[in-house]
């Protein structure tokens, strides 16, 4: 960012209730002509940040199930199962899901979908994004970024808050390690969440029932990129750098597993990393 570092942030209005088939990109370039045509400050330029909330891209994609089938639903989207737990009206289920994102209900969501369905993630959110990036560079002429937000919770920490999960034209990641701090101390840790970031930003003007999925973010516009890049995939840590593959009861279970079993060789450790 140049000059004050100013970060401006609004939600677009006039983007109409998503539905399977709908053509999402001609939509969105729509809903941002009028939100133009309303404010021509609005008009989008190079370096602004689109952020679309995930639930109407899987309208648009038709990744729309019935309710009665949402446990199987997430046991469909379930890569593996980190931690399970038991409350007075079921049970809670931290998965990977096939994104590689580890969720509650593998991201299989209830909430701002019409009575009876649940929505399931879009098949490929970079895919997605790169989409409607192509579609609004075509329709007003601009460099911009596009990100696919969706809500979750993060360990450690009360509530949720919205992370990327699709990305095109958003360096997602800011590698700050060899630079140095303000006291000339070199940084060998630090690499910012950008689009986790920007996202988040962007849901506090989107909301949760306000009926404006779509946002716009302006004043980071050297995070924008003219190629489309890797997409919001590297962002995952899976893997060998996953350090809490496991969840505690998981983890527990495992050790006793093994510390009955490993004295007389009778049975394998179990396969974890």
């Amino acid at each position: 960012m140049t000059g004050d570092a100013v970060l401006t942030v609004w939600a677009t209005a006039g983007l109409p209730e998503v539905r399977p088939g709908d053509g999402l990109a001609a939509l969105v370039v729509a809903a941002l002509a009028a939100d133009a045509g309303r404010d021509p400050a609005r008009a989008l330029v190079d370096g602004d940040v689109l952020v679309l909330t995930s639930k109407v891209v899987s309208k648009a994609e038709g990744r729309v199930v019935a309710a009665d089938d949402r446990e199987q639903a997430i046991t469909d989207e379930t890569v593996r199962v980190v931690a399970t737990r038991a409350y007075p009206g079921g049970v809670t289920r931290i998965v990977e899901n096939r994104l590689g994102l580890v969720m509650a209900a593998a991201g299989v969501d209830a909430s701002n979908t019409p009575g009876g369905t649940v929505l399931l993630l879009p098949l490929d959110p970079d895919a997605s994004a790169r989409a409607l990036r192509a579609a609004v560079g075509a329709a007003f002429g601009v460099r911009v970024g596009v990100l696919v937000s969706d809500t979750a919770g993060r360990p450690w920490r009360e509530g949720v808050t919205d992370l990327t999960i699709g990305a095109a034209g958003v360096q997602v990641l800011d590698d700050l390690r060899g630079q140095t701090d303000s006291h000339g101390r070199p940084l060998t840790m630090t690499v910012a969440a950008v689009a986790d970031e920007l996202a988040a930003a962007a849901e506090l003007v989107k909301g949760k029932a306000s009926g404006r999925p779509l946002a716009v973010v302006r004043g980071a516009g050297r995070f924008v990129t003219d190629e489309d890049g890797p997409g919001a995939r590297v962002l995952v840590r899976t893997g060998p750098t996953d350090m809490f593959r496991l969840g505690s009861a998981e983890a527990y279970a495992a050790g006793w597993h093994d510390a009955r079993a490993w004295p007389d060789r009778s049975e394998p450790p179990l396969d974890r990393p």
